[in-house]
């Protein structure tokens, strides 16, 4: 199982905002955007202080993807 950040990516772009800009508006470290960079698992605690933020949900920014693998 995989977990996918493009949401929030994508809305970062709409709303003209940088990675730096993420990390100095909700205050995450850059080791946790590290993190989300890699498709791995935050907390629901930096989630929430994103969709806080960015006045949107958890189903804006991040998404399961079940890995190929272990589907065949």
């Amino acid at each position: 199982m995989a977990v996918s950040y493009n949401g929030l990516w994508k809305l970062l772009i709409d709303k003209n905002m940088k990675k730096m800009d993420l990390i100095e508006e909700v205050g995450i470290s850059s080791s946790t955007l590290a993190k989300m960079s890699k498709g791995e698992t935050v907390s629901l605690t930096i989630l929430e202080k994103i969709c806080d933020k960015l006045d949107c949900d958890f189903g804006d920014i991040i998404n399961y993807e079940k890995n190929k693998a272990e589907n065949q």
